[in-house]
């Protein structure tokens, strides 16, 4: 098996890396920390192709696309993992730099992760497009609008291309994590129900991954909790959650 990974230096992208490692896989690791990340190839059994990158550069992942198909073939699993996180404001003109670099990672990293392998992957007839959104794209968090409307957009980013891609061969799998213990959530100064350890999270989602699910959220617990938050009036949801707690603004992304 071949797949193509980005965010893989650290979190969920790590342990979906060490998973697929061990399985026998071969690897193409894609992540912004180039030390890190080529730390992590060497530490993998077998040997594994890695792309210091910024997902929001397409030219870069178009790049690194064309080099890992030459090198190891057409992937059969895609995974666009790589996602920021920060608190925003909507009243703070010095969110709007956040915000736009949330969408830029989150929605246009997905978009320009698949769009490299689309071609060779219909040629072929067969392959996985993952793409991992969040529970927070099921409604919006106050403070947390950023990182909630990339999740949304990503999901129905996701949603359609599923549609697009029908009859070719390409399943695409969207995964929605609630709370899994990564650097991301550990900023968090709130109760996280359900945290889930990373690598428990990796082996849920390579069998999502595996089964060509359409749409799935782990740990199935937040499954239903997203199910409640969608059926909640809006009056009644506004009211719960304008006092929830809030992710930390001014991080760095």
């Amino acid at each position: 098996m071949r797949v193509f990974l980005t965010g893989a230096s650290s979190g969920i992208g790590e342990a979906l890396a060490r998973h697929y490692a061990a399985a026998g896989a071969t690897l193409g690791l894609a992540a912004r920390r180039r030390d890190r990340l080529h730390e992590l190839a060497a530490e993998l059994p077998g040997t594994h192709a890695s792309y210091a990158l910024d997902v929001a550069d397409a030219t870069a992942l178009q790049d690194a696309a064309a080099d890992f198909v030459a090198r190891c073939g057409c992937p059969d699993v895609v995974i666009a993992n790589a996602g920021v996180s920060v608190g925003t404001l909507a009243d703070d003109a010095a969110d709007l730099p956040a915000l736009r670099r949330v969408f830029e990672t989150n929605v246009m990293g997905m978009a320009q992760t698949f769009q490299p392998f689309i071609a060779a992957m219909k040629a072929r007839g067969s392959g996985r497009l993952v793409g991992i959104a969040s529970v927070a794209g099921i409604r919006g968090l106050p403070g947390a609008g950023a990182y909630c409307a990339s999740k949304a957009a990503t999901i129905a980013y996701l949603e359609a291309l599923r549609g697009e891609l029908r009859g070719s061969g390409i399943r695409v799998v969207t995964i929605a994590p609630g709370y899994i213990a990564t650097p991301m959530t550990a900023v968090n100064r709130y109760p996280m129900p359900f945290l889930m350890p990373a690598d428990a999270a990796a082996r849920r989602f390579a069998r999502a991954i595996e089964r060509g699910v359409s749409y799935t959220v782990i740990p199935w617990q937040m499954g239903v909790v997203a199910k409640l938050l969608r059926l909640l009036p809006d009056p009644l949801f506004d009211a719960i959650f304008a006092r929830a707690g809030r992710k930390p603004r001014g991080l760095d992304l």
